[in-house]
């Protein structure tokens, strides 16, 4: 009964949404004919400030109000013809539309519908959740209330409340993860970006832990050790952090994509991005990067590291002649008191 209860509201809805143009006897347009003759006015004040400034001479001036004024009026009488009232012959599509719609929507639910089929409660659907997530994740909470210990599940819904948002509820269920079923380099790594995204990017001291236990694991796992070194650029420890993203350059591969990332991390904090001997591109994204740090200082000189780093760079690019350069401009920006 409630079925048909909704559907009775649903076209009830629609017939109105549709009757609504018709009953009110006028035709709605768009808005074109409306703005058109806003601009046109704003054309009319314009020239008036151009002929006051003598941009304009007097015969062109009237000229252009003329035409201007003429499609002002056109589009005026536009706006007015589409506000006329439609004749009353429109009241038999309206009976039309009152009829045909329910008949129509009885019909096809009936052929292709199923009215006669039960709707499933809640506990049904919960024993049989097919491929609904959100049943599945319900279900996973119901059995996990009743069985706490059951490290399996709190293993396998962690990732989907990661994914669906929840990072609270992330949190807590790697922590129960890694409690029953011990460390592992995936847990370690969920529950490191759960953290962080509940710090807004920040790695504090929480999750640096987390961090460091993936490296226990996994001495070279590259996302670990990004975020160990970026711990220690946003605590303002350069140095630590340059010699980190450093290390974790010199462990990539060549072709490693998150390598010119780290590259630009370790220019950030002073050092120079390192190049695989052999790798063309590298080299070139290097080249850029030092390109872009010598057009920088040519616009902002007063920046001493920067005038360091670059001539650093072009040594390690074995270019003496820029890096003579460099130097020549860097003392230039910075005479002896």
């Amino acid at each position: 009964m409630v079925i048909w209860i909704v559907f009775a509201v649903i076209t009830t809805a629609i017939i109105a949404s549709l009757l609504y143009p018709l009953a009110s006897g006028r035709v709605r347009f768009s808005e074109g004919a409306t703005d058109a003759a806003r601009v046109y006015r704003d054309q009319l004040f314009e020239l008036d400030r151009e002929l006051l400034a003598n941009e304009i001479g007097c015969n062109e001036y009237e000229y252009a109000r003329a035409e201007t004024a003429r499609r002002l009026f056109k589009a005026s009488e536009q706006k007015q013809e589409e506000s006329r009232r439609l004749p009353h012959p429109h009241r038999w599509l309206r009976l039309a539309i009152a009829a045909f719609l329910p008949l129509a929507s009885i019909g096809l639910y009936g052929l292709a519908g199923s009215p006669d089929m039960p709707s499933l409660p809640l506990q049904a659907r919960l024993e049989d959740p097919g491929q609904d997530i959100a049943i599945l994740v319900a279900r996973t909470e119901r059995h996990l209330a009743s069985q706490p210990d059951d490290g399996r599940g709190w293993d396998v819904i962690a990732p989907i409340y990661l994914r669906a948002g929840r990072i609270a509820d992330a949190r807590s269920a790697y922590r129960n993860a890694l409690r029953l079923l011990g460390p592992d380099i995936h847990r370690l790594g969920g529950l490191a970006e759960a953290l962080m995204a509940e710090a807004q990017g920040s790695v504090d001291k929480e999750t640096l832990d987390v961090l460091r236990q993936i490296v226990q694991l996994e001495p070279e796992n590259p996302r670990a050790r990004f975020y160990i070194a970026l711990g220690s650029e946003q605590t303002g420890r350069t140095a630590e952090a340059l010699m980190n993203f450093e290390a974790l350059a010199r462990l990539s591969p060549a072709d490693a994509p998150w390598l010119p990332l780290v590259n630009q991390h370790i220019a950030a904090n002073g050092g120079v991005p390192l190049i695989a001997t052999g790798t063309a591109d590298r080299r070139q994204t290097i080249e850029a990067m030092v390109t872009g740090l010598d057009a920088k200082l040519s616009e902002s000189p007063d920046d001493l590291n920067g005038w360091l780093r670059l001539v650093r760079s072009y040594a390690v690019l074995n270019d003496r002649d820029r890096a003579a350069g460099a130097l020549k401009r860097g003392l230039a920006a910075f005479p002896p008191a």
